[in-house]
């Protein structure tokens, strides 16, 4: 249930005290990161330990979906943001720092530092792209 190491599993079981608490219920805990991005950021994990999405049970997923849900209203009636993003990354390749399942929550404003998020787009063609659909498709059956 809880990993020996993990930071995100000692803000679960309470035993970080610097921590900013914004939410908690039996499956979720969501909490502002000690380094935001900007005035808002929040992190929300599951409550058990899992690494990447792809370990993800679906009802966690649910409870995680409710969770995101109900902050982003939390950070709009709350912050006025002129955007949000929600991030999710799996591992280290995707910038994951953390190996336990966190989605950010991260309101936005024209003149905030986070900048663009995506890259120019690198060339692949309509064949190849076909390709991966095709095949995404399968693997989901």
């Amino acid at each position: 249930m809880y990993e020996a190491h993990c930071s995100f599993c000692s803000i679960v079981q309470e035993d970080d005290p610097g921590v900013r608490e914004v939410y908690r219920d039996s499956q979720t805990v969501a909490f502002f990161p000690k380094e935001p991005a900007t005035l808002g950021h929040t992190l929300v994990i599951p409550t058990r330990h899992t690494a990447t999405i792809w370990e993800l049970e679906l009802k966690v997923a649910h409870a995680l979906t409710d969770t995101v849900h109900r902050l982003c209203a939390g950070v709009r009636d709350a912050l006025h943001p002129e955007g949000l993003n929600i991030i999710q990354s799996n591992g280290k390749v995707a910038t994951q720092t953390v190996p336990h399942l966190h989605i950010h929550v991260v309101p936005r404003w024209a003149d905030d530092a986070m900048g663009d998020i995506w890259p120019v787009s690198p060339q692949i063609s309509e064949d190849t792209k076909d390709r991966a659909a095709s095949c995404i498709r399968l693997a989901m059956q």
